[in-house]
């Protein structure tokens, strides 16, 4: 059952639901689609995901905690991505795209599956850095992907007016604050990277391109975030 709907603001490009499943910063995300482009909807409702554009899966805390409480919509987030629908993980909801977490095991979970869309795990920062990683980090674009590229040519001309509706984000600064990160099986998945001690993933995405996530708050990194929101706006509404 839909739990809420958010009116958009302003003329939208595509429509876009946001899994609620107990973990993550929905008002602010929602927000920042909003900005973006977007009608949100905030949702738990299997059927709201198969009718929008896009989904988004974000995601604040635990590895296992993050998988236990989307274990009610586990096959139906693998059916957005079978599907081909675009599909977003942000931080923890970007973790919870790869296959597994050294996280559960460490916080004595035992072995937690993740959604194994992007096959890889997630490891913890090792070393003298501090932890969590927390701040301010640029961006270093590994390969062509639409959510760092842009998809200028189905932005509307009020989107246009009120900034670039997409484009590159090489060398821009997101925001960051995480203790694990991504280890993709194949190198490939790396849309982007940053670093932090260790050169890690900042972007990942699967081979065909529309499961895709960031390490990083978008809603919470300016206009790198927004660029990044709008381009994923913009993916949805090429579907």
């Amino acid at each position: 059952m839909s739990q809420q709907s958010v009116s958009p603001q302003r003329e939208t490009l595509a429509s876009v639901v946001v899994v609620d499943y107990g973990l993550g910063n929905l008002r602010s995300v929602t927000r920042g689609l909003e900005r973006a482009g977007a009608s949100v909807e905030i949702s738990d409702d299997p059927a709201d995901f198969e009718a929008a554009d896009g989904v988004v899966l974000p995601g604040v805390g635990a590895f296992g905690e993050g998988m236990e409480n989307a274990e009610s919509v586990r096959d139906a987030l693998v059916e957005v991505a079978e599907r081909g629908q675009p599909l977003f993980g942000i931080c923890l909801g970007m973790q919870m795209l790869l296959t597994s977490s050294e996280e559960a095991e460490r916080e004595g979970q035992g072995d937690v599956r993740g959604l194994d869309l992007i096959p890889g795990t997630n490891v913890r920062f090792s070393g003298d850095r501090k932890v969590p990683h927390m701040g301010w980090n640029d961006l270093d674009v590994q390969r062509d992907h639409p959510l760092v590229d842009g998809v200028d040519s189905v932005a509307s001309e009020t989107q246009r007016a009120d900034g670039p509706a997409g484009g590159s984000v090489d060398g821009e600064y997101a925001y960051f604050v995480h203790s694990y990160y991504a280890v993709p099986d194949d190198d490939h998945a790396t849309v982007a990277s940053t670093e932090y001690g260790v050169e890690f993933p900042a972007i990942v995405a699967n081979d065909e391109g529309t499961v895709f996530g960031t390490q990083f708050h978008p809603e919470k990194s300016g206009e790198t975030g927004l660029t990044i929101l709008r381009n994923f706006v913009n993916i949805c509404a090429e579907q």
